[in-house]
């Protein structure tokens, strides 16, 4: 079963809902992203993702695949998504999520993709 932080994260990634997924996370919490600088807190992390998806202004994370193991969830997921100019961009991730006890909130997040294809794929 799918924790409701992480139901939540996917639910307001694909919705562009930007104070949702401000919400879903601990207000200490951590977002590594390969290629991209460390980001700390609510705030910080919520100003990240309109960032990353301007270039991707149709975009969708399938999750196909989540292991559970106490307060860590890692989630294999299928994203795809047409650029700016209507190129088609799709890859493969792997999210790793630590939550609260609770499973609630999000205290961090890893993300974890080839960086070298989707830069390929989303130049113009």
């Amino acid at each position: 079963m799918t924790p409701p932080a992480v139901e939540r994260y996917f639910a307001a990634v694909n919705d562009e809902d930007w104070a949702a997924i401000r919400e879903v996370f601990a207000p200490g919490a951590v977002l590594r992203t390969v290629g991209a600088p460390t980001r700390h807190g609510r705030d910080e992390i919520a100003a990240h993702f309109p960032k990353v998806l301007a270039a991707l202004p149709v975009h969708h994370d399938e999750v196909t695949r989540v292991a559970v193991a106490g307060t860590v969830v890692t989630v294999e997921i299928h994203f795809s998504g047409r650029t700016s100019s209507g190129a088609p961009v799709e890859f493969d991730a792997v999210d790793v999520f630590d939550l609260d006890g609770t499973g609630t909130t999000i205290e961090k997040l890893s993300t974890w993709y080839d960086t070298a294809a989707v830069a390929r794929q989303v130049r113009p």
